[in-house]
């Protein structure tokens, strides 16, 4: 029984062979093509990155690989384009890389603090107030997704000294602060916060 196993296993395994030896050229030209095509987007993507880093404003797609993305990004965070840049780290965000979007949204909130800087130069400081905000938030996005980052740690830092969190104080009144005699009763320390 063993020798009329072999011949009809070695019979099975030949037959097997002939097809998958005719689809093997098919198979590899379909892998050299998607070998190809991965090279050729490679190579555009790099010469967009060297266009983009000589100064060259170009256009970017969002489904663009991620380093070009970020290329991108980086430029326009340097002119201030910060609304167009937004749309982009939400592309750059879908590709899935955290150290890169990390990255992003530290430019973007660089971006916003120079904005502000400006504007409390010149005495402005109605407008600065909700870039300074929107760059705190970008700083902490960042840390989320890369905890290690120091730089967006420090700047995160300056940023917060500059515009302080006082979760009950209404800003657009300015010193005067409206409240609720109920609210006040419990909100004071020490006393009672039941009836009497």
């Amino acid at each position: 029984m063993i020798r009329r196993l072999a011949p009809t296993l070695a019979a099975a395994l030949a037959r097997a062979r002939q097809p998958f030896l005719a689809v093997l050229p098919v198979v590899l030209l379909g892998g050299a093509l998607a070998a190809g095509i991965s090279a050729w987007r490679m190579e555009r993507a790099n010469a967009g990155i060297a266009a983009i880093e000589a100064g060259r404003d170009m256009p970017v797609e969002a489904d663009a690989p991620a380093p070009l993305l970020l290329a991108r990004i980086l430029q326009l965070a340097r002119r201030g384009g910060t609304e167009e840049a937004e749309g982009l780290i939400d592309a750059l965000a879908a590709e899935g890389e955290p150290s890169l979007v990390a990255r992003a949204r530290y430019a973007l909130a660089n971006a916003r603090l120079r904005r502000a800087f400006t504007h409390i130069e010149r005495s402005e400081l109605d407008p600065a107030g909700p870039l300074i905000n929107l760059a705190r938030q970008d700083y902490r996005r960042a840390l989320q997704l890369r905890p290690d980052f120091w730089d967006a740690k420090f700047n995160l830092d300056v940023a917060s000294r500059l515009i302080r969190d006082f979760p009950e104080f209404d800003r657009q009144i300015g010193d005067e602060m409206k409240a609720e005699p109920k609210k006040i009763w419990t909100d004071i320390p020490g006393q009672p916060r039941g009836a009497p």
